[in-house]
């Protein structure tokens, strides 16, 4: 008996008894969107104020490069439109140990950011019930915020594509309100200086946009969970690009709207940039109460989505062995149980470590790590697209897209060493940490399933 190949270990379709495709496009594409516009919107923009108005410019650039990777994962998508997206295709380029160190740098950024987007809940629950620096009551918060989601994605794929769906409305519709509303009370004086980080423009973009890419995480959730997209060679590439250009929109109107509603000094000390900015929009607190609830339900249906990620790319993974295999088990409602568990049970790690430690100091740190763990699977993705179109393998390749395919794909890798560079070293240090953390991992499961087909293929 022969190992299935890589494509049929990973498409639950290839299998008997095909899973059932739940995500429409109007779900693929508010998954991209719920995913993107999370905790990053309501509280970056106080994390990237110390490097002043340059942070606006480092938006713009990154709004091009996530619409840049959302073509990117369409187009793959075209050719591998299975669940685990990010894991796929560098294996299927490189083989195996790629896919593994991708998919484990993907992981790790899923769980850790899970993480910091609990954390980041916290101080818009103090806006609405006062919380008078409790480390214990915060923790609880973020435990709470963390482990809703996780228990709601034991429902199945089906509840979260529909909390998706009204979590993405929700948070959506206000949040363009004040973006296009705030404009009309923004003060120029209030931006403060252009480059307020003292080093200089292109460090200070780098810098600032290494932060930044923490509210851009998830464009590529639709490639991710393909597996349960229906028709996906199109709906992922068209969820992608709608759910990246919707979520730029938003973010570009919404980050210079608070830059110009609350001073500069204060802003940089904000807990809750965004209520700030709509309590200097209507000279009350009315109005910092309501965006925190809308922020509170922004946050948890990011959260939702993303322990759905976390679930599926160690699940696509250990379909071929790669991965431990309690992660390939799903439960009845189609959700890899084991996926869900293990990463609530690492976020509350880390927000345990967090609020020992100090949360202001380790959420800035957990941000800089999911930006490198986060660019490795894209670096990756985009050097797979590079050697399939330098193959031009026709059945892989479309000649008439080949220009364009190209300029994608290189500018992709380019956008994404630029933002490993512009982590920095310690982050870059600690997420290299957290990658090779891995290689031992690979090792004995590869070196156990070749035992296993060696001794499966020894004659009787």
């Amino acid at each position: 008996m022969t190992a299935p190949s890589p494509t049929e270990a990973a498409d639950p379709e290839a299998r008997p008894g095909p899973r059932r495709r739940t995500f429409g496009p109007a779900a693929a594409t508010a998954l991209v969107m719920g995913n993107i516009i999370g905790g990053g919107i309501f509280v970056l923009p106080a994390t990237v104020a110390p490097y002043g108005g340059v942070s606006l410019l480092a938006f713009v650039v990154l709004s091009a490069g996530a619409v840049l990777l959302a073509l990117l994962f369409g187009r793959l998508a075209r050719r591998s439109p299975v669940t685990g997206g990010l894991y796929v295709y560098p294996r299927d380029a490189f083989g195996p140990f790629a896919g593994f160190l991708s998919a484990w740098s993907y992981w790790t950024m899923c769980w850790v950011s899970i993480a910091a987007l609990a954390v980041a809940v916290v101080g818009y629950v103090d806006v609405l019930i006062p919380l008078h620096g409790n480390h214990t009551l915060e923790a609880l918060v973020a435990l709470a915020a963390l482990w809703l989601p996780a228990a709601a994605n034991f429902a199945g794929t089906r509840w979260v594509g529909t909390v998706q769906v009204v979590s993405t409305v929700l948070k959506f519709v206000p949040l363009l309100l004040v973006a296009t509303v705030g404009l009309f009370f923004v003060d120029t004086d209030n931006f403060g200086p252009f480059n307020a980080s003292g080093q200089s423009v292109p460090g200070a973009l780098a810098a600032s946009a290494a932060l930044l890419l923490y509210s851009f995480l998830g464009v590529e959730s639709a490639a991710v969970s393909a597996g349960e997209v229906r028709d996906p060679e199109r709906t992922v590439g068209r969820a992608s690009v709608l759910g990246t250009l919707g979520s730029a929109l938003v973010y570009i109107l919404g980050i210079v709207a608070v830059f110009g509603l609350v001073p500069h000094d204060q802003l940089v000390d904000s807990g809750a940039p965004f209520a700030d900015a709509v309590n200097a929009m209507t000279g009350g607190t009315w109005g910092g109460t309501a965006i925190a609830l809308v922020a509170v339900a922004s946050i948890t249906g990011c959260l939702n989505g993303w322990i759905l990620l976390a679930a599926q790319m160690p699940y696509a993974a250990a379909r071929d062995g790669l991965f431990p295999a309690p992660f390939a088990k799903t439960g009845k409602g189609g959700v890899p149980g084991f996926g869900v568990w293990a990463c609530a049970v690492l976020g509350t790690l880390l927000i345990a470590l967090n609020y020992t430690a100090g949360p202001d100091t380790t959420f800035r740190i957990l941000v800089l790590i999911t930006t490198f763990t986060g660019c490795v699977p894209y670096l990756l993705s985009a050097a797979a697209q590079l050697y399939w179109l330098a193959r031009g393998t026709r059945e892989r390749v479309r000649p008439a897209g080949l220009v364009r395919d190209l300029i994608v794909a290189a500018l992709s890798f380019a956008f994404s060493f630029w933002l490993i560079a512009g982590a920095g070293y310690a982050a870059v240090y600690q997420g290299t940490l957290f990658l090779f953390a891995g290689i031992p991992v690979y090792v004995w499961l590869r070196g156990r399933r070749e035992t296993t087909e060696d001794a499966a293929g020894q004659p009787a």
